[in-house]
């Protein structure tokens, strides 16, 4: 792991429970954001005064951003799920920094069902609600009517709605009072509600296609195609010499499967740093082609783990927000990553939002960038590996 390169953020935190230094991934020099918010100030400080758990508490923890959490409330042994690949590497790293066994906290993935029931639920609000109905619907084995559930988030992260799925799917709920702009929602589960079936993943059937498409809680667009990915299919290359072509931040893998289709002599790789997506793009591509048509799957922080010259082609429609948080630094290391895996004339394909300085990014790597398409809203640029 990449070590951390004089920070201009201060990272150690410091709560009842201890200080902890924290950092946040991707690791990048000069850091500017801290690897906690507020609202994991506010819940650490509940439960070391009025919310104080018993010793011997079993606690789960749902959406910890980069461990703080599960940093702080180690000697609990808790279990911590995430979508997210790079928060569960983060809560390893930080565990690690501070001199805490990796095997204090036990990280599940969001497909992953946590063992027993639990005194104490810890839910960071996550940016999809949708994940955060998922979840609760798959919590409800592990919850009996001595559960406290505690959720915090920042203010600006709290819509009404988030209310309304706690009291639908829990209990009723109650709030602390506003403190450095974040907030807790207390529950407890009422054990006369009546909990619907789980309504994920949903499907749709693929625009002029046969091809049903299936899409998990935490999926980008979930309820139809998205007006970019639209945009691309319909200028998505045909490289007859290509041998391996990544779908890279796949989702639910529709940009991968449709390049397999238009590439079949090509092994095709979908990369995602969320689990739910590459559980939906795995999916989606067997379900379209069949288990004899192979590919490769995999949850990862881009393509960090690729070897250089392992690629001819990478289609890329990258996130521009990482959780809360809007910037373009993950698109920026996931196109530094394509110029070093790209054999020589491999070839990047990205869509992004017009708005965007992405030309500017790519020239500075690659030499060139081409414009393929535009429309109002989206452009679609071409970046070559000559040499």
């Amino acid at each position: 792991m990449v070590a951390h390169s004089g920070p201009c953020v201060d990272n150690l935190l410091t709560v009842p429970q201890g200080e902890f230094k924290l950092n946040r991934l991707p690791l990048r020099a000069r850091e500017l954001l801290r690897a906690w918010d507020a609202a994991d100030e506010y819940l650490l400080n509940y439960l070391a005064e009025d919310g104080k758990p018993p010793a011997d508490a079993r606690i789960l923890i749902l959406n910890d951003t980069f461990g703080a959490l599960a940093v702080a409330l180690n000697r609990f042994r808790p279990q911590a799920i995430s979508d997210s690949y790079l928060s569960q590497q983060a809560s390893r790293m930080n565990l690690a920094g501070n001199g805490l066994a990796e095997d204090s906290v036990s990280l599940l993935n969001s497909l992953e069902a946590p063992d027993g029931v639990f005194d104490r639920v810890l839910i960071k609000v996550p940016k999809t609600l949708a994940l955060l109905e998922d979840q609760l619907i798959r919590l409800q084995p592990h919850l009996t009517s001595s559960t406290r559930v505690i959720v915090g988030g920042m203010i600006k992260a709290l819509p009404a709605s988030v209310w309304k799925i706690l009291e639908r799917l829990v209990g009723p709920a109650t709030t602390s009072l506003a403190h450095k702009k974040a907030r807790l929602i207390f529950t407890a589960p009422d054990p006369k509600r009546i909990v619907p079936a789980n309504p994920y993943p949903v499907r749709y059937r693929l625009e002029g296609t046969d091809y049903l498409i299936t899409n998990h809680a935490n999926v980008f667009s979930r309820d139809s195609l998205d007006i970019g990915t639209r945009f691309f299919l319909q200028h998505l290359p045909i490289k007859s010499e290509a041998r391996d072509i990544i779908d890279l931040g796949c989702g639910n893998g529709v940009v991968g499967l449709m390049a397999a289709v238009s590439n079949p002599q090509a092994t095709v790789h979908f990369v995602d740093e969320s689990f739910m997506a590459v559980a939906s793009a795995r999916e989606n591509f067997y379900s379209a082609l069949g288990s004899e048509r192979q590919a490769i799957f995999r949850t990862g922080d881009g393509l960090t783990d690729f070897e250089p010259d392992s690629a001819d082609l990478i289609l890329c429609n990258p996130p521009f927000h990482q959780q809360h948080t809007v910037g373009d630094q993950i698109a920026l290391s996931m196109f530094k990553h394509a110029r070093r895996i790209l054999r020589p004339g491999g070839e990047l394909w990205v869509i992004g939002n017009r708005h965007l300085d992405y030309p500017m990014a790519l020239k500075r790597l690659f030499g060139s960038c081409a414009v393929i398409a535009a429309n109002s809203k989206f452009v679609i640029l071409h970046a070559c590996v000559n040499d």
